[in-house]
């Protein structure tokens, strides 16, 4: 199997985040993207602010890596206007997939419309720029039921309002990575939520993001299902190694 075309290789780490000055994690961005296209990954994943820089990174290589970013990332709690405004911006730096944290806590609060909203006007808004676009809902902040309801809910906004054709442009994504559990409990994919992903998000695909930091672990995902799975060891992954990633 040829791992490395699921593999969108992530770092989304900020320079706070890092522990590092801004210069000194730019330079991690910087070799993510570079790794990316050496290794030959579908995709490299990265904040907005890095676009600009990826985009001419990839260009002057000759690369076919695509290049996403997240939207409303990581709480998903910002306004619809400020989802859009993020996402525009975006695809004017030359951005290929649209990975938007959909408000999970609206949805847990039952505030459904706002939710549907977000999931009508996000995708029409990168479909209309032939984006790829992908809902995280943050499996880790979701019981069983609510995983089930916000896949379905998105499943049935992208059928009501789009072309059959373009379904699998519009994922579900499990995760962003940095939602805090407690103590041992996973934040990100896991076997058990992503089956409940691919039953309630098809014909949509799925990508499983955060968590899988091994060979076995991705082939055990497209297995499943997923067409595309979010990791910061990608490198790892692709040779066969075990990583020690956090996300």
């Amino acid at each position: 199997m040829n791992i490395k075309q699921y593999l969108d290789s992530t770092y989304l780490k900020t320079a706070a985040q890092a522990n590092l000055s801004e210069k000194e994690n730019t330079e991690v961005v910087k070799n993510c993207i570079q790794e990316a296209i050496d290794n030959d990954f579908k995709l490299i994943m990265i904040r907005p602010d890095k676009v600009a820089m990826a985009r001419k990174m990839i260009h002057e290589a000759n690369s076919k890596v695509t290049i996403g970013t997240v939207i409303d990332f990581p709480l998903g709690n910002g306004t619809l206007e400020d989802k859009l405004e993020e996402a525009k911006q975006a695809i004017e730096n030359g951005v290929d997939d649209l990975d938007y944290v959909v408000d999970y806590e609206a949805f847990k609060r039952g505030e459904i419309d706002i939710v549907k909203e977000q999931v009508l006007q996000g995708t029409k808004l990168g479909l209309a720029h032939n984006k790829i676009v992908k809902w995280i809902i943050e499996v880790a902040a979701l019981d069983n039921h609510q995983i089930v309801q916000l896949s379905a809910l998105i499943k049935n906004v992208v059928i009501a309002n789009f072309s059959e054709k373009e379904y699998d442009k519009v994922f579900v994504k499990s995760s962003t990575g940095f939602y805090k559990t407690p103590e041992g409990v996973p934040n990100g994919a896991t076997v058990p939520t992503i089956k409940l992903m691919l039953e309630n998000s098809c014909p949509l695909p799925v990508k499983a993001a955060g968590g899988v930091r091994t060979y076995e672990e991705a082939v055990e995902m497209v297995q499943l299902g997923v067409k595309r799975i979010g990791t910061s060891a990608a490198k790892a992954i692709a040779n066969g190694e075990i990583s020690n990633s956090d996300y």
